[in-house]
């Protein structure tokens, strides 16, 4: 590949990668899971810190994980490591919020009045979207924003290096919503879980991922000075 090459594919890699919500069975062979992670581990941090540690759970273990964080949903059994409010996200961050909502609920077919059938998609997401795999990003106890955003950086570098060999992702932060029970299931003691990424090969066919979802202008989000 030519250096001119570069911005050329850096463009498709980037704006190829996008949130998966339906996968083929098939697992990704061991080989190219391990060449994925290795190329994550590349991901800048704060003083070269490296504060993720990372659980990637398939096969019998996978399909163990999903059931148990189904029926600590059943039973509305959350634990987060990190506070979430609604408030979060108030005007224009709301608003992008609730049109991606719509475009997702329209491509499969669930009427915006409908919260019953909106909540069981969503529970139904807790089996990782079929998945074969998801990773599962820990930090360590003491972590806090800081190091928080050292493992978002290190997830959106693991994201491009799965769209890179082919593998479709989708991060969900529902999963930090069950933080206690994928401790348990992963026998883990004291890590603070950050949210997952669900990953595999997409089912193309899927309503769900024939979807884009809109960015914002260059004006809305960045000012250049000087």
């Amino acid at each position: 590949m030519t250096t001119g090459c570069l911005p050329e594919h850096a463009e498709r890699l980037i704006r190829g990668r996008r949130a998966t919500r339906a996968f083929r069975p098939e697992p990704v062979p061991e080989e190219t899971l391990r060449a994925v992670f290795s190329l994550a581990g590349a991901a800048p941090s704060n003083s070269n810190t490296q504060p993720w540690h990372v659980e990637v759970v398939s096969g019998a273990a996978r399909h163990r994980l999903g059931e148990a964080l189904v029926a600590a949903h059943d039973r509305q059994e959350l634990s987060l490591d990190f506070p979430y409010s609604e408030d979060l996200y108030p005007g224009t961050y709301g608003e992008r919020r609730r049109q991606s909502g719509e475009r997702l609920y329209t491509a499969v077919g669930i009427a915006r009045e409908d919260h019953a059938a909106r909540a069981t998609y969503n529970a139904e997401s807790l089996r990782f979207y079929g998945a074969p795999h998801v990773a599962l990003l820990f930090t360590p106890p003491q972590a806090e924003v800081r190091m928080a955003a050292d493992v978002g950086i290190y997830a959106q570098t693991l994201m491009l290096a799965l769209t890179a060999h082919g593998i479709a992702s989708c991060p969900q932060g529902l999963l930090s919503f069950y933080a206690e029970t994928i401790r348990a299931e992963l026998g883990i003691s004291d890590r603070k879980l950050l949210f997952g990424i669900s990953f595999g090969y997409a089912d193309t066919a899927a309503p769900a991922n024939a979807i884009t979802m809109p960015r914002a202008e260059l004006g809305e989000t960045t000012r250049f000075h000087g």
